[in-house]
């Protein structure tokens, strides 16, 4: 028969077992794109297709966006694309895009160059609603920062049009955990 002791020790051991099988299981939240790795050149079609900047030499295709692991009790996501070697000293935010459903795990190549139904569209540094690609001219390359934010909002919490900084407001204090990606790009 066991005694009180070994009963709590018992205890004390099977919870960490649990635990640490819980959190196995529930992995780390990542962010990934099949188009490019963390670090690594965008392709020259991610880039913007302003036919007046001559930095703009792609098609404005979005690369595709996969995530996983999200933590537990994520209501909805957010997700932005910022340069912040763009227009100094203040960045070019390329997307803001939040109100993203929980059952949602990423984007297609080429699904967020319009605005879609998966999420809310903000105001990126360009007034688009919707992915705008690189235009970043010769020479060094910009890093092009994938944000991803797991966020305890409704994915209809949050209103429609809002810039980064605001969304950064809106969201202090619901963010539960983000997790990013980096490509880099310059005109070729």
């Amino acid at each position: 028969m066991l005694g009180r002791g070994s009963i709590l020790a018992s205890a004390v051991v099977l919870a960490a077992v649990s635990g640490a099988h819980d959190a196995k299981a529930q992995g780390v939240f990542t962010l990934s794109s099949p188009d490019f790795k963390d670090g690594a050149r965008l392709a020259t079609k991610n880039a913007g297709n302003n036919k007046a900047n001559p930095n703009c030499v792609g098609e404005n295709v979005s690369p595709a966006l996969n995530w996983a692991n999200p933590p537990e009790g994520t209501k909805s996501y957010a997700l932005l694309m910022f340069d912040p070697e763009g227009r100094p000293p203040g960045g070019v935010s390329h997307w803001v895009a939040y109100g993203i459903a929980p059952s949602v795990t990423g984007f297609a190549e080429g699904e967020v160059t319009k605005t879609s139904d998966k999420y809310v569209g903000g105001i990126s540094t360009q007034k688009l609603p919707s992915y705008s690609g690189p235009c970043t001219p010769a020479g060094a390359p910009h890093h092009y920062t994938f944000t991803l934010m797991a966020t305890d909002l409704e994915p209809a919490a949050l209103k429609e049009g809002m810039s980064r900084d605001e969304l950064f407001k809106a969201l202090d204090g619901h963010v539960k955990s983000a997790t990013g990606l980096i490509g880099t790009f310059s005109k070729p």
